[in-house]
């Protein structure tokens, strides 16, 4: 289990045996600037023109390579074009594919887990056969695989990357399930008769919603950079798209003379995936009654 993975487990495992939270804390200086940080990209993706400063696909020569400049807050690429622009624009298609990517993980998981969980002992020794069959393809290298046979595109990585995310929730559903399903009021539900599809949706699934949504906030920065790395290698989104991944495969050419248009994409990227985790700590903290 890589070290990622191995976050995602113990933050769910916390959020789902946690005590009720305590209430009239303040949240740390971190979550604070996490949530910011995601205000300003929903903000980027709901509403960009408001949020953007010029016009992202304005092609100005005379403007091209300008550094960082109170009028090019990010500098300019190229072609002139305005790279704070254009990370804003490109901040609706990067959290799509990410948020997409994790629905796709996490609901190939679900069904993974709860078919591990509930379905008898073959069927839960295949399940967990099949997950580690995909466990033995780097996740990245089962993505490149998908995209492979069904070529290159921003639909293909979304897919390639929830596919190859799917193993790593599978096992770590599976085992909040199987904790969940050994609870008391779980054998109470079996005591007084509950059918076992009602004892899975009434008891089980409704108490495993927010360890899963606490996975989902974790799971969304890690499909981000992998869809950028995708995007990067030239087979997810592509140039001119004003996607991060594909703005950095378009800076590197120019690294040496124009830093701006890789670093600060990048930092866009790092910059998600670390807001995110920290949200996602945020709420395993809320659910123990820490600060």
């Amino acid at each position: 289990m890589s070290d990622l993975e191995l976050q995602q487990a113990t933050a769910v495992s916390a959020a789902a045996h946690a005590p009720a939270r305590r209430r009239g804390r303040m949240p740390r200086t971190g979550t604070l600037v996490a949530g910011a940080f995601v205000l300003f990209l929903l903000a980027a993706t709901v509403a960009p023109e408001l949020v953007a400063t010029q016009d992202p696909n304005a092609i100005s020569p005379v403007d091209a390579f300008q550094s960082p400049s109170p009028a090019h807050w990010f500098g300019t690429d190229e072609s002139g074009r305005d790279i704070y622009s254009r990370v804003v624009a490109g901040t609706a298609t990067s959290l799509l594919i990410g948020i997409s990517a994790t629905a796709i993980g996490l609901a190939l998981g679900l069904v993974l887990g709860v078919l591990a969980s509930f379905g008898g002992r073959i069927v839960d020794f295949g399940v967990n056969r099949l997950v580690e069959v995909l466990f033995a393809f780097p996740g990245l290298l089962l993505a490149l695989l998908v995209i492979v046979v069904y070529g290159p595109g921003p639909v293909t990585a979304t897919v390639a990357v929830g596919l190859s995310t799917a193993p790593g929730y599978a096992r770590i559903i599976r085992g909040q399930l199987v904790a969940i399903r050994s609870s008391q009021y779980v054998e109470a539900a079996r005591v007084l008769g509950r059918s076992p599809a009602r004892i899975l949706s009434r008891h089980v699934l409704p108490n495993a919603l927010i360890p899963i949504f606490v996975l989902a906030t974790l799971g969304i920065g890690q499909a981000i950079v992998w869809a950028a790395a995708l995007s990067y290698l030239g087979l997810g989104a592509q140039p001119p798209a004003a996607e991060w991944g594909a703005m950095l495969a378009a800076g590197r050419t120019y690294l040496a003379t124009a830093w701006w248009m890789t670093v600060f994409p990048g930092l866009m990227i790092v910059g998600t995936t670390i807001a995110t985790t920290v949200l996602g700590r945020a709420l395993t903290r809320r659910g123990r009654g820490e600060r």
